[in-house]
């Protein structure tokens, strides 16, 4: 089998779609979607999804190198694994996107879209993950991290957003994102269209959105600073040992969310506003007509800001610190 990226970057049907190792079984169920098993029984699913967005490098490169060492058996996989690259064609254009944000399409979404390639792979990729975790076992961990970047720097390099759940989130699973470098954890309030909502939403994954750095061409990324996140996937992958949690990672909510509906919208922050910079009390942060967005809390810290959004779409999360978390490692 040719390495991972190369067959993913050349948009062609494998010219062996199956196959196995000493260790384990593997096949690709779709264009960028691969299926790996051991051989014996194993108690977690995990699926490690990557380039929903297709200007995201970083997460790429490292899904596939370690793929790669599974393959050729340098590490032995000891989970049931769904590795997912979401828009193979964005991918090879060097785009976000072709039409319509895949990362937006999400839980049923798709369907308020029209007739499109990425509506289509949304709607794809959901069935994907739910026959994935459906074939497993009862009792089965299920997990899922979706590796992103961020489009503009942060004050937080390495930081994790959770989607809105009503579940206590597992004690192992928060453990593993401060293992994996997380500085900090974003928890949302509301359902959203990402893809780690719908796995947690529909089919009960333990999921997390994982921002590793800024948005660079292939080639480009410096994978240095993700070491710790790539030893924790590979501990994750081997069920070995997990890298030294140092600091618990810092814990923020969101407060309110930035909506454009329209081309009147205008954000009031610089393009090189940092994420995570702060607001104080009664900062105009964006107005649209007689809308205005106010920062209402003593401090919020923006998240994604973007006023290029399509209309109906989020242009940025205010959040507020969750200190009720923070206070020590044992609160992992």
């Amino acid at each position: 089998m040719q390495p991972f990226l190369t067959t993913v970057l050349s948009g062609q049907t494998p010219l062996h779609p199956c196959g196995e190792t000493t260790g384990l079984q593997w096949q690709w169920r779709d264009e960028g979607i691969l299926h790996l098993e051991p051989k014996h029984r194993v108690q977690q699913a995990l699926v490690l999804s990557c380039g929903i967005h297709g200007n995201e490098t970083a997460p790429v490169e490292i899904v596939a190198q370690l793929v790669d060492k599974l393959l050729q058996g340098a590490l032995a996989l000891e989970v049931r694994l769904l590795v997912i690259t979401g828009n193979p064609a964005a991918l090879r254009a060097g785009k976000r996107y072709k039409e319509y944000d895949i990362n937006r399409m999400f839980s049923g979404r798709w369907q308020r879209f029209q007739d499109c390639a990425e509506a289509r792979r949304a709607w794809q990729l959901e069935q994907a993950v739910e026959r994935f975790f459906m074939a497993g076992e009862a009792g089965e961990s299920r997990w899922h991290l979706d590796l992103h970047t961020a489009i503009r720097g942060s004050w937080h390099p390495r930081f994790g957003v959770l989607p809105f759940t009503t579940r206590p989130w597992p004690e192992d699973f928060m453990h593993w994102l401060a293992a994996a470098g997380m500085e900090a954890l974003v928890f949302h309030r509301a359902p959203a269209g990402t893809f780690a909502h719908f796995s947690s939403d529909k089919l009960a994954a333990a999921s997390c959105t994982l921002e590793l750095g800024k948005a660079l061409p292939f080639g480009e990324n410096d994978l240095s600073q993700f070491q710790a996140t790539e030893q924790a996937l590979v501990a994750l992958l081997t069920q070995g040992t997990l890298p030294e949690v140092t600091q618990a990672p810092l814990r923020y909510r969101v407060a309110q969310q930035l909506t454009r509906e329209s081309e009147r919208f205008v954000l009031h922050m610089s393009a090189d506003t940092l994420n995570f910079t702060a607001f104080p009390q009664g900062t105009l942060l964006a107005e649209e007509g007689d809308k205005q967005y106010f920062v209402r809390q003593a401090r919020e810290y923006v998240l994604f800001p973007n006023p290029n959004v399509a209309p109906g779409l989020r242009a940025g999360l205010m959040l507020v610190e969750d200190n009720s978390h923070n206070s020590s490692l044992g609160m992992l």
